[in-house]
């Protein structure tokens, strides 16, 4: 199991933050949380939690890059809409999809009980088993 520093995660909200030019306010409010709380983010402090994390997503963070250090391929709203009309069969797409949230809570899961805040461990986070979806 790796340990990462939360300055990793942080430097990443911070470079998305800047990216899309909000203040650390502004981040805080989409984000659902305080000011402070958003700067103990960015500075490695606090880990975010995944409802942070998916409202950050909603107005464009890239939450593959800050959890993963790897950018996400970019898919538009336009292209995803294109890929589901045009899905053969469109079972094929909605099996996809259900691969890429179960894997998305598996890594949540995995990071939220690997990382170290000031040298400490962070006490593990337990996150439900994912319902299956009907295939």
């Amino acid at each position: 199991m790796v340990v990462r520093p939360m300055s990793e995660i942080g430097f990443r909200i911070r470079q998305e933050r800047k990216r899309l030019g909000y203040s650390q306010r502004e981040m805080g409010l989409l984000g659902g949380v305080a000011v402070n709380a958003q700067g103990k983010y960015e500075s490695g402090e606090r880990v975010p939690k995944a409802d942070y994390l998916v409202a950050l997503a909603s107005v464009g963070v890239d939450v593959l890059y800050v959890l993963t250090n790897k950018r996400s391929s970019g898919v538009t709203a336009e292209n995803a809409l294109n890929k589901i009309t045009h899905a053969e069969p469109p079972d094929a797409l909605f099996v996809e999809v259900q691969h890429a949230v179960r894997h998305f809570l598996l890594k949540i899961e995995e990071l939220s009980t690997t990382y170290q805040v000031n040298g400490k461990a962070t006490q593990p986070y337990v996150c439900a088993t994912p319902t299956p979806l009907p295939t």
